[in-house]
């Protein structure tokens, strides 16, 4: 075989290995082994082996991902977001839909300080649906509310996905920080007014919310939460103002929050141990994946499989959105039945070059990228909030009745990501007012 029929051999095996539930890093590690090994020799292949895991974690700006794991863990270990559904529900409970609008309100927010969308899904599966099932909301909505408003995390800074991108494509994390603002309050807006217009039209969807909450009741649910905004407001301004960088933003927003929590009384020392771990294990879990997707990079580098693809994409299609408009249908296709952060580190390597020889703005398509993943996450067969919900909530709604519910909110995202390739201003205007 020659380069690219081993090329394409690759990438034909990962997908293969990662539809029989393999592990993600395991697989693109074996496959781009053996690969470098058929191309060059076993020896190189052993070489680049040793050297790449080094090189890799020794990145500085990989430090932003524990950080804001650390970040997130303690504002969950301490309580930080205990009151996120209880004061949103108690502001737009009333309207049409408002537990369900609610959720996606105080979902936002905890995306904001864990940067993980199934974190945010399997929290509000258990805090946010018995509370809107009690109310006699249609199961199809409540669950979908939850597994919809998880995939927030993706697009709300801050987001594991976009420091990854941002190192895999050399793109300024800061400036994808800042620009998954707008999209990410368009994203939490589409859905809250998708729902209101839906309980307007069948009011047996979600019966109107009879609660009554005297001042006292709202003033204590307000000084819980004030926190965790007061937190992610202070990080994402550091960012936003250029006083620090995602890498700094993420240790003071770890500290911050230990602060918090000790000044609180509300973090013991088990509290914190918990955090510490599943900090590591959430850690390892992302670096293992992105040093196998690191070696792929070099094995297709040496196919020149990418570069071909490339050459004849830039001769043959003219277009930007036709090209962006591909990229999406493999995306969403890839997403049904593959985890949305192997798609992205898959890929990257290969439509790379393309938008960079189309002169296509990074900042930009990263959002578009990260929209795509989180249409990944709510998309059957095997979209990962989709089960993520029904795991905790078990026996309680059927698995039908949540990818019911989550095909409206598929249907409010492409919306959504339409308005953010038809509109790159959506993106790029916070971008370039940092300058």
């Amino acid at each position: 075989m020659d380069r690219i029929e081993v090329g394409i051999a690759g990438i034909v095996a990962v997908l293969v290995l990662l539809m029989m539930r393999m592990q993600v890093g395991v697989v693109l590690g074996i496959v781009s082994f053996i690969g470098i090994s058929v191309i060059t020799s076993t020896g190189a292949a052993w070489g680049i082996l040793t050297a790449i895991p080094m090189n890799f974690v020794a990145n500085w700006s990989l430090s932003a991902v524990p950080m804001f794991l650390l970040m997130g863990f303690i504002a969950a270990q301490a309580g930080l977001t205990n009151g996120l559904f209880s004061s949103a529900k108690i502001f737009i409970g009333r309207i049409p839909g408002g537990l369900a609008s609610a959720t996606v309100l105080a979902s936002a927010l905890f995306a904001s300080s864990s940067g993980s969308s199934v974190a945010t899904a399997a929290a509000f599966s258990r805090i946010a649906v018995p509370e809107m099932l009690k109310a006699n909301y249609k199961p199809s909505l409540a669950t979908g509310s939850v597994a919809a408003a998880g995939t927030l995390g993706s697009m709300i800074p801050p987001s594991i996905l976009m420091i990854l991108y941002g190192i895999f494509t050399n793109t300024s994390i800061g400036q994808l920080f800042v620009a998954g603002i707008l999209p990410g309050i368009l994203s939490g807006l589409a859905f809250i007014v998708m729902i209101t217009l839906r309980a307007m039209i069948d009011p047996s969807l979600a019966p109107a919310y009879k609660g009554v909450h005297t001042r006292q009741e709202i003033w204590g649910h307000l000084r819980d939460m004030w926190p965790l905004p007061i937190l992610i407001i202070g990080v994402l301004g550091g960012i936003f103002s250029g006083v620090i960088t995602p890498t700094e933003a993420g240790a003071i927003g770890a500290f911050c929050a230990v602060l918090i929590a000790l000044a609180r009384r509300s973090l013991s020392r088990r509290d914190f141990a918990r955090a510490i771990i599943a900090t590591a294990e959430g850690t390892c879990t992302v670096f293992i994946i992105a040093i196998g997707a690191t070696m792929f990079s070099v094995f297709l580098g040496l196919t020149t499989l990418p570069m071909v693809f490339a050459d004849f994409l830039l001769g043959n299609v003219s277009s930007t959105l036709a090209v962006i408009a591909a990229i999406a249908v493999l995306y969403i296709v890839l997403g049904m039945f593959v985890e949305s952060l192997a798609i992205m580190l898959l890929t990257i390597p290969i439509i790379d070059p393309v938008l960079q020889g189309m002169g296509v703005n990074m900042v930009w398509f990263g959002i578009i990228v990260i929209k795509l993943l989180e249409i990944g996450l709510i998309t059957p067969p095997v979209g990962l909030n989709l089960f993520v919900v029904k795991s905790a909530l078990g026996a309680q709604v059927s698995l039908t009745e949540v990818i019911r519910g989550g095909a409206w909110f598929v249907a409010t995202d492409f919306i959504t990501l339409l308005l953010i390739v038809l509109v790159p201003a959506i993106s790029l205007f916070l971008p370039a007012m940092m300058g």
